[in-house]
């Protein structure tokens, strides 16, 4: 559900963004808010993917 949800921002996000720059008087606010919607989903998705350190300590711990 949680990976539905950041796609979701993400996508949103990025429609948001670019019908804000699409437009020849393009609102900044809206421009704005896209980007922040894009980041949230962008920040929720890098957050559940585990880092490389803790990857490599976790299998060195298993193999000893």
């Amino acid at each position: 559900m949680s990976r539905i949800i950041n796609f979701i921002l993400i996508a949103v996000g990025g429609l948001i963004a670019l019908y804000a720059q699409a437009d020849e008087n393009q609102n900044q606010y809206i421009l704005i808010a896209g980007i922040v919607i894009l980041m949230m989903g962008i920040y929720r998705t890098s957050r559940n993917i585990p880092s490389k350190v803790n990857r490599e300590e976790t299998n060195s711990e298993e193999e000893a």
